[in-house]
């Protein structure tokens, strides 16, 4: 009687341990969950991984855009370098998205990079603004780490940067030749002047990777 409760004993540790563990990897590959989009340029082709767990709010209103097709034929209208930013500290980034179109649906919660843990390094995809909470279509990506646009920094008066929610994974040359566009004088704000692209850049289309 003794031994069979020691087996027993036995098993339900070995039970327990087995289950926690399978919880633990559940809760982690959960948690690094990604989604992987295709942005299909004039100048190529830029693929990039989506933090579909880490920024929820931010991926969801993306892929909205994305699967309603809002951002095919929209463009990276907008290319800040370390010559012709006039904020502080200097970035280098493009921005893009639907333009002049409003977005579709209603501007999206603040996801800071305090509660994603997404900095702005080089390559990531983020979210472009106004005041907090304004977000919406319109999007930029960072060529070089920048992390003045992190959370607590000083890019924005209101230090609660810009809401990261991704990172290109191939195609990073499309994206600094698009940094490199001509740009004109020609702008309806001082701050922007010397920013715009002369020529913008078309996106053709954003679509979710097929599994392969």
């Amino acid at each position: 009687m003794e031994k069979y409760l020691t087996y027993l004993l036995s098993f339900i540790s070995v039970t327990a341990g087995q289950l926690f563990s399978l919880q633990a990897w559940s809760e982690t590959d959960n948690a690094n969950e990604t989604t992987i989009v295709v942005m299909e340029t004039r100048l190529g082709a830029v693929e990039i991984e989506l933090y579909t767990s880490k920024a929820p709010i931010t991926v969801e209103n993306f892929l909205a855009l994305v699967d309603g097709g809002h951002y095919d034929g929209g463009s990276f209208y907008r290319t800040v370098t370390l010559v012709n930013d006039k904020g502080s500290p200097k970035i280098e980034v493009i921005q893009g998205g639907r333009g002049r179109q409003p977005s579709p649906f209603p501007p999206i919660t603040h996801e800071t990079t305090e509660q994603t843990g997404i900095l702005h390094i080089d390559g990531t995809i983020s979210m472009a603004r106004g005041k907090v909470g304004t977000a919406s279509s319109e999007f930029f990506i960072c060529i070089g780490d920048q992390p003045g646009l992190d959370f607590g920094n000083q890019r924005n008066s209101d230090l609660q940067g810009f809401a990261a929610f991704g990172k290109v994974i191939k195609g990073m040359d499309i994206v600094k030749a698009i940094n490199q566009v001509e740009t004109k004088d020609e702008s309806e704000s001082a701050y922007t002047r010397g920013q715009v692209i002369k020529e913008p850049v078309t996106i053709i289309s954003i679509k979710r990777q097929s599994p392969k």
